[in-house]
């Protein structure tokens, strides 16, 4: 299993990206992937997260409203928009992806078998 996230970067708030995690290794229709958030000196949460079918999300409250988590099948990537940024949102950025059978507390990082390596984002006043 490999994943591997990209799209971040350095941006003002209020503006945009938009992260990708490409997966491979597993069936496209057998995981529950998930959007995890480090910031600076803090513990790793979760954001967001997506069943295989897509029919099942969840976000934290903290970005409900501005990020939005959507699969493409034929690319085997997870993307999520992050729309109006703040400087909260800063720090790194990780998919992971988990038994979509046995998850329970998808905000949970210990839910997570695999996980991809990050991407920064920074956000600036």
């Amino acid at each position: 299993v490999q994943l591997q996230a990209s799209g971040g970067g350095y941006v003002q708030a209020g503006e945009s990206l938009k992260l990708s995690c490409e997966y491979s290794g597993f069936a496209p229709d057998s995981y529950y992937m998930g959007w995890f958030h480090r910031a600076p000196g803090k513990e790793r949460e979760g954001v967001s997260g997506i069943s295989s079918s897509g029919d099942d999300t969840y976000y934290a409250e903290s970005v409900k409203g501005r990020f939005t988590i959507s699969r493409d099948f034929d690319k085997t990537t997870v993307y999520l928009q992050m729309n109006s940024l703040r400087q909260e949102d800063t720090g790194v950025y990780y998919c992971a992806v988990a038994n979509p059978w046995t998850i329970v507390k998808r905000e949970e990082e210990y839910e997570y078998e695999y996980w991809g390596q990050g991407t920064q984002v920074t956000v600036s006043s």
